[in-house]
Formats: C-alpha cells, structure tokens, sequence
C-alpha cells in the first residue's frame, strides 16, 4: 500500500494524550526517499504528527525505519522529499540546529564522566551558565528517578539506569521532538515491560513529541498512540494500536501484529469459499480469490453448530502459555486461544466460531 496519515481529525484544535490543547501538525514528513548503493530503502515516506503524540515506527530489519530516523535527527541526508517541524524546513538543518533529541540503542553514555556530567554534556556545549546546567540537570535526575545517582559512572549502572540517563541527556534540552532509536532491546524482558511504562508515562507528563523505532509489536502496542507499521520502505498502515492490530489492511500487518489466521479463500454469492467452509464476511472482498484473518484470542468455543461461520474441528495439539492455552486444531491449520478453565483435550472434536465482527478481509 501507499503510504498513510490516519485519525488525523478536521478541526484545528485538537486534544493530545496529555489532555492538553495540540497543534494540529508538529512535524510533516512530505514523500522522503533515500537510497543506498542504488537499493532503494525509502519510497515516498510522508505522514503527519501532532503535538504531544507518542508515535511508534515498527517494522522489520530494514523495512527503513531507522534511516527514516536518521533523517529526522539530521544523521542522514534524504535524496528527496521535505520535512517541516513547528512549520519550519529543517532538512538542510544540521543535527545541532535541529530541535529534535535522539536516545541510541547502545545509549551512547561517556564512559569517563559521572551520571551529573553525562546529562550536563549538551548544555555545557553549548555554554550554559552553570546555575541554568544546575538547575535543569537536578530537574531531569529527579524526573526519572536518577536523583541518588550523580556521581556514579556508567559501569556502576544497570541497564534501566542507563536507559533513564540516556533520556534524562535528550530531555534536558528541551527539545520539541525525541527520537527513539530501540533504547530498549539491550534489556531483559521484565525490565523492559517496566521501562516501556515508565517511558509511556514520562511522555504524557511532559506532553512532547515522541518518535519510537522499533521492532517488537508488544513494546509498539504499550507506548503508542499511533503505530506506523512499516515494510520495505513504505508505509503499509497507520492507526491507533487497537485499529491496526483488530483490523490489518494486509497479509503483512496481520502476520507482522501479533498472531493471525490466514484463511485463503475465492469470492462467491454467500460469502467466501474456504477449506473450512463458505464464510460470511462483513462486506463483499474487491477481489475473486485472496485473504481473510482472524486473530486467535477471536476464534470462539461453541457449545453446538454456531448460526454463522461454524467450524467442526479437532484439537490437534495444546499449548499451555500461562493465562491461556493455544490451541491448535484440524481442519487448518487454525490457532485459537482459550483461558485455562476451557477443558479440551488432544483428539476432542468441538465446534468452534469465526465470528462475523471479528473476521477481517484483506486486500491481498
């Protein structure tokens, strides 16, 4: 698909996730291309941002996403297109006149200096009186829980600490948009959930612009207000997290978001023909033969043959995952969840329901 702006509403005024009045546009990206070694890695990337968003680009391992980055913070020069930022053109803007911070993977700390001088190090650049550094680096410790730790060195850190130091540098300056380049993928899975939370908050306290890449789909569902699901250069959707995960225009999205059935099928007068059966659906496909999705936790148990889209299938294999059990049954392959007080057993037949709400066609 080409690339997309979504929920983005007509009236000017417009209240962000902080409940604060926002502008309507804070940052337009208008049709950026860039190419390496002739491989095109961007296709006419543009969306829009407003004040206060948190926005997350998620995709694979290089659908582009970081480059798109690189070109906002200035690290990377786009062969065409254009980017505003408050109104202004900031591409031919190097990085250090930009208002835009960038939080690295690795963080980036300084090795030899303290926690108080890490933070401090852009101010100090840039020649701040020492009260000014003072003040906003004592205000930036404390916003992220930092307050006990300014004189300790980097080694003396654990990762979330590093993490909190790492945005505590961006945050000080002030700046109208962060960029986010996956600062939390070097964490373990725990700390990470915890983070992804603490960062979410953070956001909404300060009411900025926040820009995520990254390539976990949890992590992306957390944080966001909008998710720009990205793929080989191009924007497939754009959306708020539940849109986008209940209801994915493509194959891609559905497979990339979380787990989907995938139900190939050909157009008919009732519905679509499947291996599982004719399907009700929603609305007519556009196509003769494609794609119909249905997330797992979707797929329903049913005490007798439902009125619509009933299956009769057998349990194939149990997975237990804690607070649920995959299911995976015959004919499929079809995946469901069920809570543990579901009984079933390999070998059980049962009906099972693709409800009509909840089965989505694809355009491809």
């Amino acid at each position: 698909m080409g690339n997309a702006e979504d929920g983005a509403p007509g009236a000017a005024k417009l209240v962000g996730a902080n409940g604060r009045e926002a502008r309507a546009a804070e940052l337009e990206v208008k049709g950026i291309c860039k190419s390496f070694d002739a491989v095109q890695v961007l296709r006419e990337v543009s969306f829009t941002v407003r004040h206060g968003e948190f926005i997350t680009l998620l995709g694979p391992s290089g659908c582009g996403k970081t480059t798109l980055l690189r070109i906002l913070a200035g690290l990377e020069q786009a062969d065409s297109g254009d980017v505003e930022l408050l109104g202004k053109r900031i591409l031919s803007l190097p990085a250090n006149k930009r208002p835009v911070n960038t939080v690295f993977q690795s963080y980036a700390l300084f090795p030899h200096l303290n926690v108080f001088e890490n933070v401090a190090f852009g101010l100090r650049a840039r020649s701040f009186a020492n009260a000014e550094v003072n003040r906003r680096v004592d205000g930036a410790l404390d916003m992220l829980q930092l307050e006990e730790y300014p004189k300790r060195y980097p080694h003396q850190l654990s990762g979330g600490q590093k993490q909190r130091v790492a945005l505590a540098r961006a945050l000080v300056n002030e700046p109208e948009l962060l960029l986010l380049d996956e600062p939390m993928s070097a964490l373990d899975a725990k700390l990470r959930a915890e983070v992804q939370l603490d960062l979410r908050r953070l956001q909404r306290r300060l009411g900025k612009t926040f820009i995520l890449v990254t390539h976990d789909q949890d992590e992306a569902m957390t944080v966001s207000d909008r998710i720009l699901v990205m793929n080989q250069g191009t924007i497939e959707q754009a959306g708020v997290p539940t849109e986008v995960y209940e209801h994915p225009v493509n194959r891609f999205v559905a497979q990339f978001l979380g787990a989907a059935n995938l139900i190939s099928g050909e157009r008919v007068r009732t519905g679509v023909k499947t291996a599982l059966g004719t399907l009700r659906v929603r609305h007519a496909p556009a196509w003769e033969r494609g794609t119909l999705a249905i997330r797992p936790e979707r797929v329903r148990v049913a005490k007798g043959n439902p009125e619509n889209n009933g299956i009769y299938a057998e349990v194939r294999e149990l997975i237990f995952r804690g607070d649920h059990f995959e299911v995976f049954v015959e004919p499929g392959p079809l995946r469901l969840k069920v809570p543990p007080g579901v009984q079933l057993k390999v070998g059980q037949k049962v009906w099972l329901e693709l409800p009509l709400e909840h089965l989505e066609v694809l355009a491809d």
